[in-house]
């Protein structure tokens, strides 16, 4: 393995570690059936450390976190498949790392350290709301979808430059605005996942796997046909500092 390669598994590894112990880490201390502000705490703690490992690890990895975005990346044509792959052990590896370093540091899995789950019993108003898992991997996938597509539009493609961490960061706040309270808002089977594996809990772990890369999927293809449509390349010429995983 060269050093290049192995410095792109470090950088998802570590972005993903921090994603989870950060964003899922306020969750858990945040705690179950918050409010508005718990929900814009939680959507601000993982948007803003996206954005800043996104600036942080752009140039050598494209700075992903998220399994769904690699397999987007991957199907837009900017990344091989066993660089994706490595890509995706490293972040799988980094979130469990990051909820089992939550785990000690919470003194236990009782907080939940931050485990998404479909809502139940939701208050609105004067009535409630219990999301199925069929409206949950339509969210999932939607919100996965939403991030994907921003992903390859302005990293990908090259159009934002130096500011594609700022539209990707946005994005997830944004994201988890709307679905925190309905699903949890992962649409990251890493960040889903640690927090299960820490806590031993996998209920629903087949949806909040498949959801964002179902959606991450129909995104890629849109995005090479919206191109091919544009008479665009889909993916920018090497160069771009977020073109890393093209390279």
């Amino acid at each position: 393995m060269s050093n290049q390669i192995a410095s792109k598994f470090l950088a998802e590894f570590i972005g993903t570690f921090a994603l989870v112990f950060i964003g899922a880490g306020t969750a858990a201390v945040v705690g179950d059936g918050v409010g508005l502000s718990g929900i814009v705490a939680i959507a601000f703690a993982h948007g803003l450390t996206i954005m800043a490992f996104a600036f942080a690890y752009g140039s050598v990895s494209g700075g992903h976190i998220n399994p769904a975005v690699t397999v987007g990346v991957l199907v837009a044509g900017a990344m091989g498949v066993g660089e994706a792959i490595g890509y995706i052990v490293s972040q799988l590896l980094g979130g469990v790392g990051g909820a089992l370093l939550l785990r000690i540091v919470l003194g236990g899995a009782e907080t939940g350290l931050g485990t998404p789950a479909l809502a139940h019993n939701l208050t609105l108003g004067i009535t409630s709301l219990t999301i199925a898992p069929a409206a949950g991997f339509m969210i999932e996938a939607v919100l996965g979808f939403f991030l994907v597509t921003v992903v390859l539009s302005t990293a990908v493609a090259g159009r934002a430059g130096s500011l594609a961490p700022l539209a990707i960061g946005m994005t997830l706040t944004l994201n988890i605005l709307m679905g925190g309270a309905l699903t949890g808002a992962a649409f990251n089977p890493a960040r889903a996942l640690g927090p299960m594996v820490a806590t031993g809990n996998f209920t629903d772990a087949w949806l909040y796997v498949i959801a964002p890369i179902v959606g991450a999927i129909v995104a890629a293809v849109l995005h090479i046909g919206l191109a091919w449509l544009a008479h665009e390349r889909p993916v920018a010429a090497l160069g771009s500092a977020a073109k890393a995983p093209a390279e």
